[in-house]
């Protein structure tokens, strides 16, 4: 199954619309659409709406995101993966990186994963 992407509210929707123009098939929503958690949804019930729906979350969260992924897994959930943006990190850049993840890989290979997108230098 391809990953199912969702966007911290801190992210542009431009970024969504980009993954979208890229290729229609990209499954992504952001904090504060229909079906995903609302806005000023805490970390914890990201992470919980996160196992409930198989996606995988992008953030720019450097600050509290790994304490909040690693209580979530000591307490027995998992999550679809948790790809944190590199500060200033070019939006084609970032939009590339996300798409080349979505094309050539599969939600499971991310399970319980927290890492930067910013894959190469």
């Amino acid at each position: 199954m391809k990953i199912r992407y969702l966007l911290d509210e801190h992210l542009s929707l431009r970024l969504k619309a980009a993954l979208k123009r890229r290729d229609l098939a990209v499954d992504i929503l952001r904090v504060g659409d229909e079906g995903a958690p609302p806005l000023g949804t805490l970390d914890p019930d990201i992470l919980r709406y996160l196992e409930q729906s198989g996606r995988a979350l992008i953030t720019k969260n450097r600050a509290s995101m790994e304490a909040h992924t690693k209580a979530h897994l000591s307490s027995g959930g998992h999550f679809n993966g948790v790809f944190r943006v590199r500060p200033k990190t070019p939006p084609g850049r970032l939009i590339d990186e996300l798409y080349l993840l979505w094309a050539a890989s599969e939600a499971s290979e991310w399970k319980d994963q927290l890492l930067w997108v910013h894959l190469c230098n």
